[in-house]
């Protein structure tokens, strides 16, 4: 959708065409968490089509384009991530993956191509530039323990005072950018795998065996009391059950259940909490039936706490740029995002782009209505000039 503000002059520049060609490219093309090799060579090829742009390598399949400007200043940086999903795209759209069951379903094509379309942008303009750009092509999003902590830890962006991020979504009219709320932005990601180990016994003898689904059902209902009990009404946490899986015959006692979870919290305290919890009910109740149990406990992405300074920052660009009817306040996302550990260097940002009516991201029918793209470079553009020059 095109805004209604009359356009800033370096708004010229965008290369709107090559934006969607771009897009395109990388959605024929995908490829999975930790192996964007391709796509890491193709975007760094563009990015030396620039003038003014450096590249440097943080990791294996990560590419930071580098504008310096002409004079010196602070330093903002503006991620995109670049892996794709393992699911086979049913969208029917002339430029479908050409990879079997591996689909740009999430809308990590949209980023990079926007961001490209954002460097391009601002490398012609070096001349109105205060300060140093840091362009982050990410790999890995998707996949724990996420490309966002390989590249802080490599000390690539040691020097950036702010990070800023934009993310697709569907259900939100194309081009109008939603602000996250000033704090958690996202939730944190955790889960586990538990095996109980019971004793095997036919079916008729159950006083032979120890049944490790009727352990696991105890445990399944004790987990429910953890958000009902211990969380603050309001908080958003969320503890599910995705995989139950015991036994091959109906008359058989099996010897052996495994369960499997997701959680989901926004602070930290809650988060540590949960997990205590999570343990406690576990250890308690498989000693109470006399089975025992291994339990993985995985703990992934942190929730994004965005900067409320940075957030007001980031409405006011682009409101500036898009106009106000194009800027809402945008609901905290329940999913998460890797993009939380740019918080470990410095304040970070995080919005959402909205793309239109259509299939959620993780879905094989996942569609972007590409004329929200021109919207997304718009208001990186001026996030990056204001927060830079002013």
């Amino acid at each position: 959708m095109e805004s209604t503000k009359p356009a800033a002059a370096w708004t010229k520049n965008i290369p709107a065409d090559d934006v969607i060609t771009w897009r395109r490219h990388i959605h024929q093309n995908p490829e999975l968490s930790f192996e964007e090799e391709k796509t890491s060579q193709y975007v760094e090829e563009v990015l030396k089509s620039f003038p003014n742009i450096e590249i440097i390598k943080p990791a294996k399949t990560s590419v930071i384009g580098v504008l310096k400007g002409s004079r010196p200043g602070r330093t903002v940086a503006f991620r995109a991530d670049m892996d794709a999903l393992p699911m086979q795209e049913e969208t029917g759209l002339p430029f479908s993956s050409k990879v079997k069951n591996v689909m740009h379903s999430c809308g990590h094509d949209a980023h990079t191509a926007m961001l490209l379309g954002t460097a391009a942008t601002l490398s012609k303009m070096q001349n109105q530039l205060k300060g140093t750009v840091y362009f982050i092509f990410q790999h890995a999003e998707e996949q724990p323990p996420g490309g966002a902590l390989d590249i802080v830890n490599s000390g690539a962006l040691k020097d950036v005072d702010a990070f800023f991020g934009m993310h697709v979504l569907p259900d939100f009219p194309a081009g109008h950018v939603g602000i996250l709320p000033h704090g958690a932005a996202s939730t944190a990601q955790d889960g586990f795998r538990l095996t109980i180990i019971g004793k095997g016994s036919h079916g008729s003898m159950p006083h032979l065996g120890i049944d490790p689904i009727v352990v696991g059902s105890a445990i399944v209902s004790a987990l429910q009391s953890i958000v009902s009990r211990n969380v603050e009404p309001g908080e958003m946490t969320v503890v599910t059950i995705g995989k139950f899986q015991s036994g091959n015959a109906f008359n058989v006692i099996a010897d052996r259940a495994e369960l499997g979870a997701s959680i989901r919290t926004t602070s930290d305290e809650t988060r540590k909490m949960v997990e205590i919890r999570i343990k406690e009910i576990i250890d308690n109740i498989t000693k109470a039936y006399g089975a025992t149990y291994k339990l993985d406990y995985t703990p992934s992405y942190p929730a994004i706490q965005n900067d409320a300074a940075l957030n007001v920052h980031a409405r006011n660009s682009a409101v500036a740029i898009l106009g106000k009817d194009q800027v809402f306040d945008g609901p905290m996302m329940t999913a998460s995002e890797d993009f939380s550990y740019y918080r470990k260097i410095a304040p970070v940002s995080f919005m959402t782009l909205g793309i239109g009516k259509g299939a959620a991201n993780h879905n094989p029918k996942f569609m972007v209505d590409e004329s929200a793209l021109q919207s997304g470079v718009k208001a990186q553009v001026q996030i990056i000039l204001d927060y830079l020059n002013k």
